[in-house]
């Protein structure tokens, strides 16, 4: 699989670094499943910052810190989570096989042979996966119908894209499996699927500002 769009460089370099928000670290993280080059990329940042931190002159502990520490071991553990991790995800089938690990590790039932998908609008479907959060935007899968243009719109905050199936056009620009498309706060654009069924993990950091009447009428429905 060649691909023709990969995430930013500053992208790979704050999910290196572990400082992007939940929904865009799934965006590289189901991206990183799928391309080798990225892989590496990430790699060899979180190994230049592993070195950087060893080359850091060390800091004196707080006054008590040893003591706090000390006091936590009498603490209980906290339960472990019971959200099942990537070694132990059941075998993929149908539709969930198009998935990388980190996004079916969201899904409710990551075994099952369909996925739960919600209509929101003609041609369009959804499955929430991320609620939005404060500093983390949310996370949707959308299974769009061929030849279908989704609502002309603008962004308040970046939108992220990764397409997991089919592919769509965005101006002069297509994305296909395994792309990954980054839109600006200030851009509007209307993406519209090739065809065949295209699907797509999409993950956005503030509500859409959509430019036709009935599109805002359904926003509150949609979650986007």
């Amino acid at each position: 699989m060649t691909l023709s769009h990969h995430p930013s460089e500053s992208l790979l370099a704050a999910y290196a670094a572990g400082v992007l928000g939940e929904g865009a670290s799934l965006i590289v993280a189901a991206h990183l499943t799928l391309c080798p080059h990225c892989r590496g990329a990430v790699d060899h940042l979180e190994a230049l910052g592993g070195a950087l931190l060893e080359e850091m002159a060390p800091l004196a502990l707080a006054e008590g810190a040893l003591d706090a520490v000390l006091a936590r071991l009498d603490t209980p553990a906290a339960p472990s989570p019971t959200r099942a991790t990537a070694s132990r995800l059941p075998p993929p089938m149908g539709e969930a096989a198009l998935l990388p690990a980190p996004l079916r590790r969201h899904l409710a039932d990551p075994s099952a042979a369909t996925l739960p998908w919600r209509a929101i609008a003609p041609g369009i479907r959804q499955i929430a996966l991320l609620p939005r959060t404060a500093g983390g935007g949310n996370a949707h899968l959308l299974k769009i119908a061929p030849k279908t243009a989704l609502p002309r719109h603008g962004h308040h905050g970046q939108e992220y894209t990764l397409v997991l199936a089919g592919a769509f056009q965005d101006r002069s620009e297509r994305f296909a499996r395994g792309d990954v498309a980054e839109v600006e706060a200030d851009r509007v654009h209307q993406p519209i699927t090739d065809g065949q069924d295209c699907l797509c993990l999409v993950v956005t950091e503030g509500p859409l500002r959509y430019m036709g009447m009935i599109p805002r009428l359904m926003q509150p429905f949609t979650g986007f």
